[in-house]
């Protein structure tokens, strides 16, 4: 990888043409908007680059890593695979799938911001390992793929969808570039339907994460995620939503006290 900017220089031709078949996606570049909504999360997601790794390691205990292990096993990527790891952000999920998929595999890895994609390439060149070149780092927005149909033997999306401002458009564009019988395995922060545990969440965000983030100078940027988790879905919905975008089955799994929770759809 000759410069960090070319590593996320990658076009939907590219993409498409590397195992060849397939539908070919009829935009030549993969940075595309779709809405000052989605400009709005990209800007924020943006100015928080460069904390993000070592805030949720604070904020978390350094459990997000747990998670995202988990994310990674239950995707059931495997050596030789082709993977996407979409709303990539620093990468987390993209370096676990590596090792997964192995120096024969291929990691495409999406993000509609380039400052995320921009970190997720430094700590690429600095934490090297030779499967590592398997992954391709890719400006583009998660409703509109710039990949063929059946493309992918495995999707990952960590703390992704919830920030999608069409989430039916983004489910479907996953269930259509994986390959039939390929899962979908999706993390994110739980909407639980139980009190108390959406209490303690509640409590968490006002008094430990903003306050923290507020030290970093990211007061506002922090606050969104109480809005963000309370606009999402409950497991049962996302389950629902999977089904009707396509999946032939999907089940959602609490994880971390029922914080935080995992949807597996098998396409």
């Amino acid at each position: 990888m000759s410069t960090i900017a070319a590593a996320i220089s990658v076009t939907a031709a590219a993409a498409a043409s590397s195992h060849g078949g397939g539908r070919r996606h009829r935009r030549g570049s993969v940075a595309v908007r779709c809405s000052s909504a989605a400009d709005e999360r990209q800007a924020l997601f943006s100015r928080i680059a460069p904390v993000y790794d070592q805030l949720n390691d604070v904020l978390s205990l350094g459990q997000h890593r747990t998670w995202k292990r988990i994310c990674v096993s239950w995707s059931m990527a495997k050596r030789g695979d082709r993977v996407l790891d979409l709303c990539c952000g620093s990468g987390d999920l993209a370096f676990l799938l590596s090792q997964k998929v192995g120096i024969e595999g291929e990691v495409m890895a999406v993000d509609f911001s380039r400052q995320q994609l921009q970190t997720a390439a430094s700590r690429q060149e600095q934490r090297w390992k030779s499967c590592y070149k398997n992954i391709k780092w890719i400006e583009g927005d998660a409703l509109d793929l710039p990949f063929p149909d059946r493309y992918f033997d495995a999707v990952t999306v960590g703390y992704g969808l919830r920030n999608v401002v069409d989430k039916p458009k983004a489910m479907r564009e996953i269930c259509r570039v994986l390959q039939p019988g390929s899962r979908a395995s999706i993390l994110d922060f739980n909407k639980s339907s139980s009190f108390f545990t959406a209490s303690l969440q509640s409590w968490a965000i006002d008094n430990v994460v903003v306050p923290l983030a507020s030290s970093y100078g990211l007061t506002e940027e922090y606050k969104y995620l109480k809005s963000s988790i309370s606009e999402y879905l409950t497991g049962e919905e996302l389950e629902k939503l999977a089904k009707e975008a396509g999946f032939s089955s999907a089940k959602h799994y609490e994880l971390g006290g029922g914080l935080m929770g995992d949807l597996v759809a098998t396409r």
